[in-house]
């Protein structure tokens, strides 16, 4: 089954993609260079990508001693990507971009996804870039951002480590000044770090000529100690190998080594690296401590990779979505070609007669629907919060700051309903194919295990819950909140004719959650009021992806095509079986039930 149909759809049905070839910006294009570009992914994906993924989940990378093995086949993978264009799509054409949408680039890299998210495309080395050409100097621009761009660098994000976990406030890694006279460095002022990072993706490899990590850091005060908390941290480019102005290798190796790779449960054809930073063992200038080149202003680091990890939560979330979409597909070839059991007649199943083939049954149906429901609503999800950033940089002063405020409130949701919901989706894939999903005969067991890290990366969901609750939907007096809320009611009196009782549900999701919203915080302390953050962020997620679903079926109104009518079908699941459940959720919210928190830890 492919996956084109439902991206064309979705873009040029229903999100109009095309309307934004009248901006200057996206002038040169039209709908055939957006098909150009899709054609082309697909391609690669299906020649590149989705044949290896097995190949890639049980030959895991290795270290020799030296440097990292991967399978020839993530090289290959890796330079059709970069040949393909993509790490530079929607840039600058004077950087050799093609000032492309991230509509049609977010649509274009769910091919990847799809093909196997284990061997990845370049979330993180565009997001890197994108970090530098917004935060970075204009020589660190064109010695860093440009190279990642063309592929020839490849990129990281260094925040976690071994001791801290998520709390960046207690992040360890030292950054000094390096020597006299560092601030005339033409890269940057010139620090040494010295630390250790873990959980880096991509930390290690071959794949590239370097790697540029960017990496969180603290200067010491005028006393030698570290600052607390987050206001003290700086943000670092920190190069594998030490490049020149011209962005050409020095020849000399930087002092970051690898102290080990994680083997995971998922994701197994990405390196996961604990990456050491200036522990000697490649001094530079016979001195220990990695050289690395200060991002913006000192203390401002935090501020800096807001940018870069906003957008791999989008990224995370789009993969979530895809391995969804994968499970979804392959559980529903395998329901069309399995017989197994009878249907129940009026006498009871006969067993005389052929067996029938599983989709036949009623909770076949019932876990497919809820497979589709869940990702190919997250799918829509995904690149409406793509369409939002296009109007964020080339709408008019107005749009752009609605849009900036509706990502803000949608972020913790387009990265964490498919990391939970589209995980879900992978179970239910598995659970079609009986014992057979268990086993590595068939692709579901290893979508669910690469699905799995999705609630983690990128923050986890307690920490998008907490973000949602405790910061987005407060933010500027609720006005995100309350711009989300206009959208939703528009769809909502736009279904009342075909989708009335729908549009009626909706409106009183929406209630709920405002209500739910005032009483959490209602007199309550920070402690209390996020408390149940999470069934907040389920059953905000439920009540954003209803709306995305209902307008998406005002969409395929008139249209008579199986297609659309499966995606009706999808909006009635989602409505019927789905949104209620934000009754119960919010019910804690509300109450600020404190079952959970009170409880002393003697009694586990």
């Amino acid at each position: 089954m492919s996956l084109r149909p439902t991206v064309d759809f979705l873009l040029h049905h229903w999100l109009k993609v095309e309307n934004l070839q009248s901006r200057e910006r996206f002038a040169d294009h039209s709908r055939e260079t957006f098909d150009a570009v899709l054609d082309t992914c697909e391609r690669i994906a299906r020649e590149k990508y989705a044949p290896f993924n097995r190949l890639v989940d049980t030959q895991e990378p290795h270290f020799d001693g030296e440097k990292v093995i991967l399978p020839q086949a993530t090289h290959e993978a890796y330079k059709a990507y970069a040949e393909s264009g993509m790490l530079s799509a929607a840039q600058d054409y004077e950087i050799g971009g093609m000032q492309l949408p991230y509509t049609v680039e977010a649509a274009a890299n769910a091919f990847f996804a799809m093909a196997s998210v284990s061997i990845g495309s370049g979330m993180l080395t565009s997001g890197n870039a994108n970090l530098l050409m917004v935060h970075g100097t204009d020589v660190q621009k064109k010695v860093f951002a440009a190279n990642e761009f063309s592929g020839r660098f490849s990129g990281t994000m260094c925040l976690s480590e071994p001791q801290a976990g998520s709390s960046l406030s207690d992040v360890m890694t030292r950054a000094t000044p390096d020597g006299e006279g560092f601030e005339a460095d033409a890269l940057g002022p010139r620090y040494r770090l010295k630390g250790n990072k873990m959980w880096i993706s991509s930390g290690e490899h071959e794949l590239s000529e370097n790697i540029i990590h960017l990496v969180l850091a603290k200067i010491p005060d005028a006393n030698g100690q570290l600052v607390p908390g987050v206001k003290g941290i700086s943000l670092f480019i920190v190069p594998k190998k030490l490049v020149d102005t011209n962005g050409q290798l020095t020849g000399e190796r930087n002092d970051v080594a690898l102290a080990g790779l994680n083997h995971k449960c998922g994701w197994r054809g990405t390196t996961n690296t604990l990456l050491n930073f200036g522990e000697g063992k490649y001094p530079v200038r016979g001195e220990a401590g990695a050289v690395g080149y200060l991002v913006g202003k000192p203390g401002e680091g935090l501020r800096c990779m807001f940018h870069m990890m906003n957008e791999a939560r989008i990224g995370v979330g789009m993969a979530a979505t895809m391995l969804g979409m994968a499970g979804y597909y392959a559980s529903l070839d395998y329901a069309k070609n399995r017989p197994q059991g009878r249907p129940t007649g009026a006498g009871g199943k006969d067993a005389s007669q052929p067996q029938v083939r599983i989709i036949e049954h009623a909770d076949i149906k019932r876990m497919l629907l809820a497979q589709k429901a869940y990702s190919e609503g997250a799918l829509a999800l995904a690149l409406y919060c793509a369409r939002l950033v296009d109007e964020q940089h080339t709408g008019t002063a107005e749009d752009a700051d609605v849009a900036r405020l509706l990502l803000e409130v949608l972020t913790p949701i387009v990265k964490s309903f498919p990391s939970e919901w589209c995980l879900e989706a992978n179970c239910l894939a598995i659970q079609i194919h009986g014992g057979y999903g268990y086993t590595r005969d068939f692709p579901v067991e290893q979508y669910w295990r690469d699905n799995r890290l999705n609630m983690i990366h990128e923050g986890t969901h307690g920490i998008q819950a907490m973000d949602l609750l405790g910061r987005k939907v407060l933010m500027e007096n609720g006005r995100g909140l309350q711009l989300l809320a206009e959208r939703m009611l528009a769809t909502a009196a736009k279904a009342e004719t075909a989708w009335g009782p729908e549009a009626a549900a909706l409106r009183d999701a929406l209630k709920q959650v405002g209500e739910a919203t005032q009483q959490a915080w209602a007199g309550a302390e920070p402690a209390q009021a996020l408390a149940n953050a999470v069934p907040y962020l389920q059953a905000f997620g439920h009540t954003v992806i209803a709306w995305i679903w209902l307008d998406v079926a005002c969409s395929a109104a008139s249209d008579l095509s199986p297609a659309a009518q499966g995606r009706r079908a999808a909006c009635r699941y989602f409505f019927r079986y789905e949104l209620p459940k934000i009754g119960a959720w919010l019910n804690v919210v509300k109450s600020r039930d404190p079952t959970c928190a009170d409880l002393p830890e003697e009694a586990f």
